[in-house]
């Protein structure tokens, strides 16, 4: 009886996803034929949206919170810097606060270029978010492998503390 006390009162986040694709996002600028230069606006959760951007080959995503901020990813510097592109959908961890659905974190597939002699070999990494009153940075890399997915919502959930990671830090 106190278990599952215990397990009501417990709070765990759940998932939404939403589309990253050009198909599904509103194209903004672009796609430039000559430059590859593109720009799309795709739907968010609780009034924030994302903005995916493509240049040189490299894609990249802005967070858009519902005051209009803005916050990018800076994916192909902490991540990886080769060729680059964004899964098709976003993982946003939710959680409830005051009967209302919110997002506390971002889970984000990208898949990087390792090496300019095979340009078809990628790897896929999963970006990690974290969304608070005061920040929206990547705070973790999880590395490609079996369990990926578990570890990247496990670092989600306890992202709001973590610090940002800076420019091709490695973890």
């Amino acid at each position: 009886m106190l278990f599952s006390a215990v397990a009501t009162m417990a709070q765990t986040n759940s998932s939404t996803y939403t589309p990253l694709s050009e198909k599904q996002c509103k194209a903004v600028k672009g796609p430039d034929p000559q430059t590859n230069d593109y720009e799309g606006r795709c739907p968010g959760i609780a009034g924030y949206t994302l903005i995916v951007t493509e240049g040189d080959l490299r894609q990249n995503v802005i967070v858009v919170t519902p005051k209009g901020t803005k916050h990018s990813l800076d994916l192909w510097d902490v991540i990886r810097g080769g060729f680059s592109s964004v899964g098709a959908k976003a993982e946003w961890r939710m959680t409830q606060q005051n009967k209302k659905r919110v997002p506390v974190a971002l889970i984000i597939r990208y898949n990087a270029n390792e090496d300019p002699e095979s340009p078809n070999k990628q790897s896929s990494y999963l970006a990690v978010t974290k969304i608070t009153d005061t920040e929206i940075c990547v705070t973790d890399k999880i590395k490609p492998g079996a369990k990926a997915n578990e570890e990247a919502r496990v670092a989600a959930d306890a992202a709001a503390t973590k610090p940002c990671l800076k420019k091709n830090q490695e973890q």
